[in-house]
């Protein structure tokens, strides 16, 4: 078929206003596409271009090689060279011709060619013909010549190939808008033709007949191609329009290039002059763009290859272990596990590990043998613990032996250092190579498992949350297959267990350790037991303690530190109520107690009790009542259980609440005020509610009727301001206020006592006053006459005549003072 073909020149002298003119338009272009055709043909020279070139100046001026698609779906294959003026036109001395070939929608190159290929036909003219010319995209059979020197051209770009090959393959997506073109600043226009040579034997045919492309452009930013060509000094330009632009023309990068591995490989393979080799990897399985059966293909072909590349030719292998003959499989394994490569990664060793397991048993042991053996050396050497080890099968024979003659001193010496910090990935790592390879570490195991233990717990608490710990699926891979680690590793946890058993608790809960075996383990059953037992009875912490205490299998009398273990799983972070410090208390004995450690806790409960409300009878009140009882109660069997054990500010706290309990209840030695100071200063740091509780309990005796005045005289005279404080708070209350309301005789003690020591020190004489005119006054005026002569009968009886007399001036000024304010108020209203 023919097709049709135009000519383009710059415009004639007089034209003013046009940039040029068709001299020739073949059959079946319309005006329309002319109107479209004529910008793509268009040719704006390099500034500084001579009046009159020499020969050699004109064949070096940039030639734009064009291929473009147009809005009908049709193609326009075309090359603009500048030509030697014979009169006016846009230089003095300079023109260009356009010579275009037009290709129909669906109608593809004469010879299925690609267009860049028609780059260094013979048959493009720089004139217009008289006759008909031979198509310029009609070439002879065999290799173009546009093939020729691209290996030595490749290999003079390298620093930039890795990049563009990269941006080329992006360009030439479907998806990619041509609006956004990649720029390459080349100093010949040919070079971008070299490059777009390049592209065409390295990206599969669909996509560089995608690749719209021109060699050489001024206004990068307005072109339609995929990938234009620019010279160094409208580099700036392309970059001033936001272009991804790649100066070839300069000095190479500092970082060459691209993290696209399929472009990074491809890269190595032109540098190695192996052109072929694209052609072969695109007959293997995988996505266009994988990077992985390039790599492959370059790998068995003896081609140096970076990390990433092999990580990726590793990986496709693992995942199509069938899509490689047997040699093929065995120059991948031979590249893969060179002794000359220095550079690997994890990922690298990952993918290796990958592909072990999907050749293992399908190849010799000949085959894996030496992915089995890099693997095991990265694992002892690198500290790798991703890693999927080979199964121990896989060292049988000489390879085997040789490396665990090689490794067996490495591991035995860090698996027995005791200074260093190894992580648990690490040693499980160890472990499970030092059984692969038959190193026999029994005399080492004890330490290691000692050491591993603790690190579990504290690296689990590290990463903090919820989820399985990264370590996890190799230590549970561990423990299945070496059954002496596991008994060992869960008898060094099971002892542990007692010292932080909420630790032990949550890690069981991430990770399921197999201890459903005949080891006891009672502690590590207890932690593993305590989150159902919490799910199932709620705040109920008495029977939780007592459903974790009967998983354990073993009575806290036999094993006292069952009580640690229980006790620490139900109350961690805080202690018990005095109701269940009586529990505990009751539960075992005192040299159970004392063997675990648990009566810290018990003494914990009965200082940190909540203080009752006070009373002026002597009598406990409120709703704290009760635990006030029985923290006292409490405080006192503990000192009898443990005498020894106890010492310090607890033993004074808990002397403080047996003194509690002798207040309400017995005779305490004398000596009360002086006895609740003393023991307030030596418990310092003093529980609030402890000492709050001891002050309540003094002051309710000495505010009773039949206390010593012995005792009284002290207090009073002690002028302590915390005691005499919660003396005036405690007489203020309603209880007393009712009782001196109702009780004559109460209401004449208390007259007595506040006003018989009006020198007793700075603190009470002021304190004894308000109590005398705020709560006593108001409680008398409430009296009927007949109780106002008890309380003056009674004061006189107990104290003295002069008693009386005063209580009768104390309540006559009331009276006359209420008297004196009624007299007032009348005269006020008159």
């Amino acid at each position: 078929m023919s097709l049709a073909q135009v000519h383009y020149t710059s415009a004639a002298p007089g034209d003013e206003g046009t940039a040029g003119r068709f001299t020739a338009v073949g059959p079946g272009v319309s005006g329309a596409l002319l109107a479209e055709i004529e910008p793509l043909l268009r040719h704006e020279l390099p500034d500084g271009v001579p009046d009159h070139p020499s020969d050699g100046e004109l064949r070096s001026l940039p030639q734009a090689f064009t291929y473009a698609a147009l809005s009908d779906g049709s193609r326009l294959v075309s090359r603009s060279a500048p030509v030697r003026a014979t009169g006016g036109g846009v230089g003095p001395g300079v023109r260009f011709h356009a010579h275009a070939v037009h290709l129909p929608p669906g109608v593809p190159l004469p010879g299925d060619r690609l267009p860049v290929e028609a780059w260094r036909s013979p048959h493009w003219v720089a004139v217009t013909p008289g006759g008909a010319i031979p198509d310029p995209l009609t070439l002879p059979p065999g290799p173009t010549a546009v093939s020729e020197g691209l290996d030595d051209f490749a290999v003079s770009r390298g620093p930039w190939l890795a990049a563009v090959l990269a941006d080329l393959r992006r360009a030439s997506e479907p998806t990619e808008s041509g609006g956004r073109p990649v720029v390459l600043v080349e100093r010949q226009s040919a070079d971008v033709a070299r490059w777009l040579g390049l592209a065409s034997v390295t990206l599969p045919r669909e996509s560089a007949e995608r690749l719209t492309f021109t060699t050489y452009t001024r206004r990068p930013g307005s072109s339609a191609g995929r990938v234009v060509g620019v010279l160094p000094e409208d580099a700036e330009t392309a970059r001033a329009a936001g272009l991804r632009v790649h100066v070839c023309a300069g000095q190479p990068p500092s970082a060459g290039g691209t993290d696209d591995a399929w472009a990074a490989t491809a890269a190595r393979v032109w540098r190695s002059r192996s052109p072929e080799l694209f052609r072969e990897a695109r007959e293997l399985p995988g996505e266009p763009f994988a990077a992985g059966p390039l790599a492959v293909t370059a790998l068995c072909a003896g081609i140096t290859l970076g990390p990433d590349e092999r990580a990726a030719a590793a990986g496709w292998a693992a995942d199509r272990p069938y899509a490689l003959d047997a040699k093929r499989t065995g120059q991948l394994v031979e590249a893969l596990t060179s002794p000359g490569i220095d550079d690997r990664t994890g990922p690298e060793f990952d993918a290796a590990g990958r592909l072990f397991g999907a050749l293992e048993g399908r190849c010799p042991a000949a085959v894996t043998a030496p992915l089995a053996a890099m693997l095991v050396t990265e694992a002892v050497r690198g500290g790798n613990g991703s890693l999927e080890l080979p199964r121990r099968d896989a060292f049988v024979g000489p390879e085997g032996a040789a490396v665990a003659e090689r490794l067996a001193p490495e591991i035995l010496t860090e698996l027995s250092d005791t200074a260093g910090t190894r992580s648990v990935a690490r040693t499980v790592q160890l472990l499970r190579v030092a059984r692969l390879l038959g190193v026999d570490g029994t005399d080492a195991l004890p330490g290691v498992v000692d050491r591993l233990a603790p690190a579990l717990l504290a690296e689990a608490a590290a990463e903090g949350g919820t989820d399985t710990p990264d370590f996890a699926p190799a230590l549970l891979e561990l423990l299945d297959e070496q059954f002496e680690v596991r008994t060992a590793l869960l008898g060094a946890l099971d002892r542990i267990a007692p010292q932080d058993p909420g630790a032990v608790a949550r890690f069981l809960e991430r990770v399921t350790l197999p201890f459903t075996g005949t080891q006891a383990l009672p502690h590590l059953r207890m932690c593993a037991e305590v989150p159902g037992a919490m799910a199932t009875l709620g705040g109920d912490r008495p029977a939780v303690w007592h459903r974790v205490l009967r998983a354990a299998g073993l009575s806290p009398f036999a094993e006292p530190l069952v009580l640690r273990t229980a006790v620490g799983l139900v109350w961690e972070d805080r202690a018990p109520t005095v109701e269940e410090a009586r529990l505990l208390l009751d539960a075992a004995t005192s040299d159970s107690h004392r063997v675990a450690g648990t009566w810290a806790r018990l003494v914990d409960a009965a200082l940190g009790a909540p203080a009752a409300e006070p009373s002026a009878t002597g009598t406990p009140a409120g709703p704290s009542a009760a635990s006030t009882d029985e923290a006292a109660a409490l405080a006192h069997d503990l000192l009898r259980g443990f005498p020894g054990e106890i010492g310090g500010r607890e033993r004074a706290g808990l002397l403080l609440l047996d003194l509690v309990r002798e207040l309400r209840t017995g005779a305490p030695e004398p000596g009360w005020a002086e006895t609740v100071r003393t023991l307030c200063a030596q418990a310092e740091p003093v529980e609030p509610a402890l000492r709050e509780r001891a002050h309540a309990a003094l002051v309710e005796r000495l505010l009773a009727p039949d206390r010593p005045g012995a005792e009284l005289y002290d207090f009073v005279h002690g002028d302590d301001t915390e005691l005499i404080a919660a003396y005036d708070r405690i007489a203020r209350t309603e209880t007393v206020r009712t009782r001196l309301r109702t009780q004559p005789a109460y209401a004449a003690d208390c007259f007595t006592v506040w006003t018989a020591h009006p020198h007793a020190g700075r603190t009470w004489p002021p304190v004894a006053a308000a109590l005398l005119d705020e709560v006593l006054r108001p409680a008398v005026r409430a009296m009927s006459a007949e109780d106002v002569a008890e309380v003056e009968a009674t004061a006189g009886r107990t104290g003295s005549s002069g008693r009386a007399e005063a209580f009768r001036t104390w309540n006559r000024s009331s009276t006359l003072g209420r008297l004196g304010r009624r007299i007032a108020g009348r005269v006020r209203r008159g």
